[in-house]
């Protein structure tokens, strides 16, 4: 028989290795920095010794490529709170405005898997409700990866649309809009009570993306805890046992999640400040028309090539996003 406690050493010791890497990795990254560092500099005094048109080129791409690269570092040393190395649990919820806000819901579902595809780390449907004529009604992906929930937590409000649009026969201009909620994925080792008589369990039959059924048994699971109105739902596996499963693991993030969100506000009463929180905060605007222009009203950072970031391109507004977080914690 194995040691009983076999199991929770396992974790703890993905823990350490978890840990290791990420230390590992940011020193590794500091080290290629200073070496491309060091090397721009012996460029820079032979071309102030000789005008090569040559290796001017080359200054100038290894330059560009360096900077890129302190980026991406930085970034990795503003995740730093506890849970920010974890997987992420993202969900899209299209608000009020039927077809139109459920295409933007589907919208948001590519934005996201293309982002993270460039960003190496896999995502997996753990629920999917097809919209009645296009796009989606709701949507969980589990975002696996080192840092997913440190990059991604920034996406969490309202994102508003503006656009012509295609399901207008008028040609007339819509605003839509879509609730993106994000949590970090936990394990046994945050406690986070879930009384089973709190819980109400319903079953329905699995569907894929488009209507079509992945099985014919009503295997796919949602979970009602009662106290708090929060739902979960799972039908990614093939029974009924692990998609419950999967469905208490969500529902023990949302919980922790809602008290931490509670502690927050407690903090901000006590402090004075004002807590904008609700369906009314928008975190970005998508403006497709009359002009081309994404912006975050938290950071004020914004593009105008708004295809770029609906093709994934979403790490200006992951950094800018929390080096504003940083300044509002540590304010000077």
């Amino acid at each position: 028989m194995a040691d009983p406690d076999f199991w929770n050493h396992q974790e703890e010791a993905q823990k350490v290795i978890d840990e290791t890497n990420q230390l590992k990795g940011k020193y590794d990254s500091f080290h290629d920095l200073e070496s491309q560092v060091s090397e721009l500099q012996v460029m820079l005094e032979l071309l102030q010794e000789e005008n090569d048109p040559d290796m001017l080129s080359e200054f100038n791409d290894l330059f560009d490529e360096t900077m890129k690269a302190l980026d991406r570092y930085q970034l990795r040393l503003l995740l730093n709170e506890p849970y920010d190395s974890r997987n992420a649990i993202l969900e899209i919820h299209p608000g009020a405005g039927g077809t139109e806000s459920q295409d933007w819901g589907l919208m948001l579902l590519r934005m996201y898997t293309r982002w993270a595809e460039k960003s190496g780390l896999t995502v997996e449907t753990v629920d999917y409700q097809s919209g009645d004529e296009a796009g989606l009604k709701s949507v969980t992906l589990l975002i696996k990866g080192l840092n997913a929930y440190g990059y991604l937590k920034s996406e969490k409000g309202v994102h508003r649309l503006v656009r012509i649009s295609p399901f207008d026969a008028a040609g007339r201009r819509h605003t839509s809009f879509a609730s993106v909620d994000v949590m970090p994925e936990l394990d046994d080792s945050v406690e986070i009570e879930l009384n089973q008589d709190d819980i109400r369990m319903e079953v329905f039959r699995s569907s894929g993306a488009g209507g079509q059924h992945i099985n014919k048994t009503s295997s796919a699971v949602r979970l009602i805890h009662i106290p708090t109105g929060i739902v979960t739902s799972s039908q990614a596996q093939r029974s009924q046992f692990q998609n419950r499963a999967t469905a208490e693991s969500m529902m023990k993030s949302k919980l922790y999640q809602l008290e931490m969100e509670e502690k927050e506000k407690e903090r901000a009463a006590i402090q004075g400040e004002q807590m904008d929180i609700g369906w009314g905060s928008q975190i970005r605007s998508y403006v497709f028309h009359p002009y081309s222009m994404v912006k975050d009203h938290r950071s004020e950072f914004e593009t105008g090539n708004v295809q770029s970031v609906m093709d994934g391109d979403l790490d200006g507004f992951i950094n800018a996003f929390l080096q504003w977080k940083l300044k509002n914690e540590n304010p000077s």
